[in-house]
This record gives structure tokens, C-alpha cells and sequence, in this order.
């Protein structure tokens, strides 16, 4: 690769690392998961880099790359084994734009299936269209549509405020 294309690549990649670790993290639930994706796309990308004149959208591809890349890791064997007891979850980062809200969407992005929590988050957090979803996640565009329905459904629910239960009256006679 020619020392012009390595510092293109540097200028593209360099500012859209965090948001390509947030995307892999919101896809996969792991942060240090989210950092070796984002290594694994930084790599395929760098390969094809060549090939950047020929792609529509480019960020579209990447992101298409990191679901791919999400879905690949998730069928390989050793992702089988169940971790044991003896260490201790790691903390996520600790970052000034860790707020209560999107600790709670985090919450709440994780009690969806996979399926649903990909579409939201490349739909609505990477901004691409139903057309751009269907084709990365291979699936036609109503699935696109009816699981972006159920999954904010479903977000809609888990984020409204409990009803309180009505407190039975006793009546004296």
C-alpha cells in the first residue's frame, strides 16, 4: 500500500474508532469483545482499502462489516464454553458520557434477542436505512420494518413507568 493511502486510511479510520466500539459493544454486549472486532474490521478494511472508490457508502460497510463480524464470532466453537466462577466481571469504561440514560438503554438493548437489538442499533444508532439493514443483515426489508416495530415495542414497554397497583378499600358497614 502506497504511504498516501495508508494516511487516508488513518485520516477515515482514526475519528470513527469510538463510534465503531460503541456499535460493537451495542451489538455484543462484551467491551473487550467490542475492542477485538473492531481490531478484526480494522484489518479486513485495511486489506480492501484499495477498493474504497467502488463502495457506495462506506460507513455503511463498515458497519455492515462489524455486524458480520459479530454474528461470525458468535458461531465459532469456543465461544461454546460457559466461563467459570473464579474471576470477576471486568467494569466497563469509564467515559464522561456514561450517563444513567444510556446505562438504562443498555439495559434494556440487552433484554432484546439478537436479532432485534442488531436492527435497532444499526437502524437508529448508525443511522442507515431499511434498504442498507436488509442487505447487511441478509434479510428482506418487512424484516427489517416488523422487527424495528417489535423491538421498540418492546424498548417502548420495558421503559414505561410501572403502574401502581390499586389498593383495595375496605368499607365499613
Amino acid at each position: 500500500m502506497k504511504t498516501s493511502d495508508e494516511a487516508e486510511f488513518r485520516d477515515y479510520a482514526g475519528p470513527r474508532m469510538a463510534t465503531w466500539r460503541r456499535t460493537a459493544f451495542l451489538l455484543c454486549r462484551d467491551w473487550h469483545l467490542a475492542d477485538d472486532l473492531v481490531a478484526t474490521v480494522l484489518d479486513k478494511l485495511f486489506r480492501q482499502w484499495h477498493r474504497r472508490d467502488s463502495i457506495h457508502s462506506l460507513d455503511a460497510y463498515v458497519g455492515g462489516m462489524l455486524a458480520r463480524a459479530v454474528v461470525d464470532e458468535h458461531r465459532r466453537p469456543w465461544r461454546r464454553e460457559v466461563p467459570g466462577d473464579d474471576l470477576p466481571a471486568p467494569d466497563p469504561p469509564r467515559h464522561a458520557d456514561a450517563t444513567v440514560e444510556r446505562l438504562t438503554l443498555d439495559t434494556y438493548l440487552a433484554q432484546l434477542g439478537p436479532r432485534r437489538r442488531a436492527v435497532l442499533v444499526l437502524r437508529f444508532y448508525c443511522d442507515l436505512s431499511v434498504e442498507e439493514t436488509a442487505e447487511i443483515l441478509g434479510v428482506s426489508a418487512g424484516t427489517v420494518k416488523s422487527q424495528t416495530a417489535r423491538g421498540l415495542e418492546t424498548l417502548r414497554a420495558l421503559a414505561a413507568p410501572p403502574t401502581p397497583t390499586p389498593v383495595p378499600t375496605v368499607r365499613q358497614a
